[in-house]
């Protein structure tokens, strides 16, 4: 029950008011609303993901557990107070671009790779989803960020992309000592060859200088003269006139292919940086044909068509290596589905690259067997593969989206036909905005 007492002064005399209230309702009401709130606070806390609530006004209404781990900074010292003015050791400038984006769009914003400084000092990265807080009434009443630490999993990623490199290299090194050893063989052929030749010209000139002594001394003899005419006849001067230069020639163009493969698989294998740095896409391109091309020769013949006015473009080079080898050798394998071994006519691997707008463009189109409409879906998907077992781990096109559309705000697409072959195309900002970071890629 609840009791109210009041004093009452009528017709001079005062009077003592009493009113008797049920509270059972109200009582129940606020236990089960202070419970609740208990509820949810503990809910909060044990959420392993950080969680800022912001109201309408950016100021900081929500700071769980695991926020103030995360960053050392405890809630009391954060609730009430403007956002931006919580002293949070981040990036800011594309946090706010996703509150603001957020607040425009009504919809969830993604921010990743965010880099933060961690209380001992060290860089560390956050991901972070900025969601949009609607009210009963459907407006719009302030910002949920979620995110959690995520330098563990991006260190794991980086190795994981490295070894998936190192091990599309081990998987092409067949391959490749067969490209490196064909030069090397006839640059060997076109030594021995320099090195007989030079044996009958260093016998050629020792007659020759027996034969000045003789004419500077006065003891010129026919015999003499026979020498040098017999030498010169074993060594065959016409034609090592016409051979030695060809031979000099075609070493040089061999030592120069091996150090074209030698550089290729340098730059293929090279980890990388983990900041995006101006890349000229039309050599990455040709680098990755050459580390490919003990896949591809005996079934296709490669063109290219270079944009020359192709600016650099903003990448991760060994990761975009990456994904125009698993391209290349997707196509490769596409083509050997339609000519068996390449002995009764090749295909074709067309790959071009130019500029259209603010955006680089790479298609690489095969003349293979095409994508059967059935599985179109899910050629993205991790693991999934058309090809037989033991062939393909359905790996190559997964990485290749998560690439291009996560970590270099592009896109990748295809056009397909079965029977005549697919066409895969690349788009990547040359100039990227938070508009295109944000996956808003025009097709």
């Amino acid at each position: 029950m609840e009791l109210s007492l009041s004093s009452l002064r009528l017709s001079g005399q005062c009077y003592a008011v009493g009113i008797l209230r049920d509270a059972t309702a109200r009582k129940e009401a606020e236990l089960a609303l202070n419970q609740a709130h208990t509820q949810t606070r503990q809910i909060l806390a044990a959420i392993p993901s950080l969680l800022i609530g912001l109201d309408e006004q950016e100021s900081v209404i929500q700071w769980n557990a695991a926020a103030e781990t995360v960053f050392s900074i405890p809630a009391k010292d954060t609730l009430g107070r403007p956002f931006r003015e919580c002293g949070i050791p981040w990036d800011w400038t594309p946090v706010l671009d996703a509150v603001a984006a957020t607040r425009a769009a009504r919809k969830q914003q993604r921010v990743d790779d965010l880099r933060y400084t961690r209380p001992d000092g060290t860089n560390g990265f956050l991901g972070i989803t900025v969601n949009p807080v609607v009210n009963e009434e459907g407006g719009f009443s302030g910002f949920l960020l979620i995110g959690a630490d995520i330098t563990e999993r991006k260190a794991l990623q980086t190795q994981l992309t490295q070894a998936q490199k190192l091990e599309s290299i081990g998987s092409l090194a067949a391959g490749i000592a067969h490209e490196i050893n064909t030069p090397t063989q006839f640059v060997g052929d076109n030594v021995r060859f320099l090195r007989d030749a030079f044996e009958d010209l260093r016998k050629l000139l020792e007659a020759g200088a027996r034969l000045l002594d003789a004419c500077r001394q006065g003891t010129l003899t026919p015999e003499r003269v026979g020498e040098v005419e017999a030498a010169v006849q074993a060594a065959d001067l016409e034609y090592l006139s016409a051979e030695v230069p060809k031979a000099i020639e075609q070493s040089l163009e061999g030592i120069n292919r091996v150090a074209k493969i030698v550089r290729a698989m340098k730059d293929f294998s090279h980890p990388g940086s983990e900041e995006k740095t101006a890349a000229d896409l039309n050599k990455a391109v040709e680098t990755t044909i050459t580390v490919a091309r003990n896949e591809w020769k005996y079934v296709a013949e490669v063109q290219t068509d270079f944009d020359p006015s192709l600016p650099p473009v903003p990448c991760l080079p060994g990761e975009f290596n990456q994904v125009i080898l698993n391209l290349i050798i997707n196509a490769a394998h596409a083509i050997a589905d339609v000519v068996g071994d390449g002995s009764r006519g090749k295909g074709t691997i067309h790959i071009q690259t130019r500029r259209d707008g603010d955006w680089a463009e790479i298609r690489v189109r095969d003349t293979g067997t095409g994508i059967p409409e059935a599985v179109r879906g899910r050629i993205f998907d991790p693991f999934f593969t058309t090809k037989e077992v033991g062939k393909g781990t359905g790996q190559g096109l997964a990485i290749a989206h998560a690439v291009i559309v996560k970590k270099h705000g592009g896109s990748i697409t295809f056009e397909t036909e079965v029977g005549k072959g697919t066409t895969f195309i690349i788009r990547l900002p040359i100039d990227p905005s938070p508009k295109q970071e944000s996956g808003s890629v025009p097709r």
